[in-house]
Parts: structure tokens; sequence; C-alpha cells
């Protein structure tokens, strides 16, 4: 079988300027093209579209994953081809990868087999140089703030209270922790620093948030960067760095236009992390493929206790986004991972687990259905190892939890193997529903992690030193009780033990660190062991990545 690249690089692709016109009446000089396969929408096109009604938003999730991942990505794309395979005018809409993962765990995230973006190669690596530009303009507010201390620090830093940290965009653990300023007073004044990676930046979710670019700007002026001895918060816009990152930001605002393996279009722009920061694409994104398309399916990352639950709670808040249905991705390997069944076992069939497992799964649809109110489906993403009785098993449990749990193989088969759920999707779509969000924006910060954890989690409380507590007393008494809450934690169980697998009840959620996100307009509570700046496994996958003597790109996923 061909791997995910070779597949990729085996499409016929439609040149960018001539799918926009044909597919999304979208002229040439609403365009700004990077070669012949990628292109960026105009702010002013985008903005000409205000009056124009909106189609369907289908949120994809999944269950919690297993290291590999479940294919989110891929069923987002498959979905999105098999709407258009029965005729509906569907759009694409998903973040762009992180260069971490790509080079670290998973060696790209286009999508897999015959469920992809395209061109895949571009799309994992620079891409069109948004990820660079968030990167710059984030270093940028690190550089002015050092500067300013250093050139006499009028604004009156506590150099013990700088909380900007720099970003860069690869797992490296050893710049978690750090000491900047060393070799002498020409260099600056020493202390103690550290990097994030750049999806785990305030500037991403800031970047991914902003609906203009005006939007941008003030959201950048907002950011708290450090504290005076008196505790009085500095802001971006004390050190006038705010229009500087502006403007270094300003073509990356415009949304980017690529096409799936069945040239069908697909809007790619944006990339926080779900497991740190809220894992969704941008607003600009959704909002433009909403006014383009009658149909728009877009993910969030990882399970839905953080993908969709920060979907439903920042993005949706923030941008009044109603979705209408959502999708639930599985896979049989995943449950049997969940039903206790280490990772080398898990191609070999084993029903008794498969069912065990499908209490993580039957959590994450009733935080779905009951908690957010979306009338939902469950896609299992076929592998080649599933096997007959274990599938008949899950849809034997299917009518016992009243959605449907339906087998795609879009991966081996594009389209044609997502048309079932499709179909689906469009009826669910026709439903009313009862969205809402897990809180209100008057209840206490506190009080909003601890919704979260007990009704999502399955957590019997929420813990935090008095460190801890002091800082979200402070932010509550500050004038930022009314944001939302993203909680930072191990995607792989709903408690903050990766291990803990399953449906874990009465486990505790200890928050070892708060950060305001004043300009993303979001409270950060990091919960567990989880790290801003993951490192990379023993066996990266940048071990496998090449090119051959004919300049291709091989070895990626």
């Amino acid at each position: 079988m061909k791997s995910n690249i070779e597949v990729a690089q085996a499409a016929k692709l439609r040149p960018i300027a001539a799918l926009a016109q044909d597919r999304l009446g979208i002229a040439d000089e609403a365009l700004n093209t990077y070669g012949r396969y990628k292109a960026k929408l105009s702010l002013s096109y985008i903005d000409s579209l205000v009056h124009r009604p909106e189609g369907k938003l289908v949120l994809v999730t999944a269950i919690s994953p297993t290291p590999a991942g479940e294919g989110k990505t891929t069923t987002t794309v498959g979905l999105g081809d098999a709407l258009n395979r029965i005729g509906k005018r569907a759009i694409v809409c998903l973040r762009e990868p992180a260069l971490g993962p790509v080079f670290g765990m998973k060696g790209g995230a286009a999508g897999g087999g015959h469920a992809q973006v395209v061109p895949m190669e571009d799309i994992n690596l620079h891409f069109t140089g948004d990820f660079a530009a968030i990167a710059l303009a984030n270093n940028l507010l690190a550089a002015m703030i050092d500067n300013h201390v250093y050139h006499g620090n009028e604004l009156g830093f506590d150099v013990r209270r700088i909380s900007w940290r720099r970003v860069v965009d690869v797992n490296d653990r050893s710049l978690r922790d750090i000491t900047i300023g060393l070799g002498g007073s020409p260099n600056g004044f020493p202390r103690q620093d550290g990097f994030d990676i750049v999806v785990a930046s305030e500037v991403m979710a800031i970047f991914c948030l902003a609906t203009s670019i005006n939007d941008l700007k003030e959201r950048l002026g907002k950011i708290v960067v450090g504290y005076t001895r008196e505790q009085k918060p500095i802001l971006a816009r004390d050190l006038k760095a705010h229009g500087a990152m502006t403007v270094l930001l300003k073509d990356a605002l415009s949304p980017n236009l690529v096409q799936t393996l069945e040239n069908n279009p697909a809007i790619i722009h944006g990339g926080p992390f779900a497991n740190i920061a809220h894992g969704c694409n941008s607003v600009i994104a959704t909002r433009t493929a909403l006014k383009l398309g009658d149909y728009v399916v877009t993910e969030a990352g990882f399970g839905a206790d953080l993908g969709a639950e920060k979907f439903v709670d920042i993005k949706c808040r923030k941008a009044g986004l109603r979705p209408a249905a959502a999708v639930i991705v599985a896979t049989v390997r995943a449950l049997k991972y969940h039903g206790g069944i280490e990772v080398p076992d898990l191609p070999t069939e084993n029903v008794a687990a498969l069912l065990k497992g499908m209490a993580n799964l039957e959590r994450h649809i009733a935080n779905v259905r009951d908690r957010m109110g979306l009338p939902c489906v469950v896609s299992i993403n076929h592998r080649a190892e599933d096997t007959p009785a274990e599938i008949a098993a899950l849809q034997e449990r299917a009518s016992q939890l009243g959605v449907k749990i339906l087998n795609s193989r879009h991966f081996a088969e594009n389209s044609v193997g997502a048309t079932e759920l499709a179909h689906e999707v469009v009826r669910l779509c026709e439903q009313p529903n009862n969205f809402s969000m897990m809180y209100e924006d008057s209840l206490p910060l506190w009080s909003k992690m601890k919704k979260v954890a007990t009704e999502l989690y399955g957590a019997a409380d929420i813990t935090a030193d008095a460190k801890v507590r002091v800082s979200i007393r402070s932010l509550q008494e500050n004038g930022y009780g009314h944001y939302p809450v993203c909680v930072a934690k191990t995607q792989y169980s709903f408690s903050t033990d990766p291990k803990l697998r399953g449906a874990p009840n009465g486990h505790v959620v200890n928050i070892r660190e708060v950060r305001l996100a004043a300009g993303a307009e979001f409270i950060v509570m990091i919960c567990g062991d989880i790290m801003t700046m993951p490192g990379l496994p023993k066996l990266p996958a940048a071990c496998n990545i090449d090119i051959d003597e004919s300049g291709k790109v091989v070895g990626m996923f």
C-alpha cells in the first residue's frame, strides 16, 4: 500500500485560481497566490461577503486518542469530500500543522490515505509562512521587553515578574527553562526565561480569534507582558510593540485556500494546540467558509473533552458561532486501548476489550450530545486490521446509545467510503438542537474550572496550591473573571494522568499554574504535568523525512 505522501504526490491538482473561480466564484484579484496550488484570500474580499447567508457548521471531534491519533483530520477531509459527492456545496476548514508534531510523533497532519489536503508537503512544512510570522511577532515583543529594561526600564518592570516567553516551532525540551542575558552588561540583565512552542503562544491564540486587522492590533496591545514591583500590569501597547507586531502578521491573517485530493476547496489557517491552547482554526477562516459553502466541516483538536469544549466555550462564545451537528471520531484500535490493551497488541481481535473501552466513547457522546446540546454521529475510522466481529459489536452497542455508529472507509476508498456518514450529517443538520456552552461568563473562574472538570472529565474536585489560588483570586478581582478558561492537560485521558484510560471517575484535577491571556481573552489553567514546550520522542519522525536525488520529499508519514 502506498504511503500517505506517495498518495498525495500522485494526485492531480487543479490550479488554485481555477478551482477558486469554478467552485467558489472567487475572481483572481481576490487571491494572492503562492505558486500554482496555494493562495490567500484577501481580507477586502472577505469583507465583501458580509451580507451573504451562512451555511451549516459541522464540528469533527474525537474520543480520547491513542499516541498515534485516530484520524480526525482524515475524517474531516473525507466527510467534506463525501458531502460534495452527494451534491452539497461543502468546504473543509482545518488548522495548519505545527512542525513540532510533524518532526516529532506524527510526521504530518494533513489527513491520510485518500482523504488528504494537498499540496501535502507544503502544508506540513512552511506552507505560506504564517507560523514564521507568528513566531517573529512573539519574539519581537520579547526582544522589546528586554531592550526596554536595558535602556533604563522606564515602565518599571520587575524583572522577576516578566511573564512573556519566547517561542520556536519545534519540540525542544532544552529550551523550557533557560537563563538569558549572560556575558556581562552589554548583553542585558540576566534573568530566568523559557520557550514555548509557537502553537501554544498567546499570539497564535489571538491570531485565531481576531476578526479583522484592527481587532488583531487591539488584542495584541492588550497582552500583559509583566508587572511592576507594585503588581501593576504592563501591556504590549505600553511598549508600543503592537503596531509592529500587527505589521508582521498582516499578510498571515488572510486565510489559505488549498484543495483536497478530490479537488474540493479547503481553507487551512492558524493552528493552536488543543492540549495546551484552544485547538481551533481561525475565526476568520471559519466565517469565510460559512459565507462560501452550504456546509463547513471543521475540526477541534484531540478528544471532545479538550477540543470540542474549547471550540464551544472559547471559539463559539467569542465569534458568535452556532454549530449544527458534531461527528465523534473513534477507531477500534483506540477503543481496545481504553479497554486496557497495550499498543503492540492492538491489531489482535479483542471484542471484550473493545466493549470495555466503549466507556470512553460513551462519555464523549454524553458530553457532546447532552451537555453541549449537539446532535452527533460516531464515525469509526476504519483500519485494515478491524475484524467483522469487532464492527458487529459496535453496531449492536449503537442501538443502546441512541446514536448511529458508522464504519467509514474514506482512508482507503476516498469519499465513496464516507457517503453514509455524509447523509447522516445532513440529516442531523436539519434537526433542531439545544446547543449551549458549559458555563455563563458571570461564573467565577474557579467555578468555571470546577464545572468543566466535574461535568466533562468525571472528576470529584479540583485543587491548587496556595500560590495558584492567590493568582486565580487576583485575576478574578482585577477584572478578568468573565473570561473563559482554557484547560491545558494531557489529551490521552479524561484525567490529568495519561495512563488513566477509559472513563475514570472520582479523580482530582490539580491546577499547577495559571496564565493570563488578556489579548486572547481567556485564562489558561495548566493541569498535571502538561508542558507548553513538548519534547521529541526517542525516535523522532524527523529521522525518516528526507529528500531524494530528484528533489522529492520522502518519508513524511
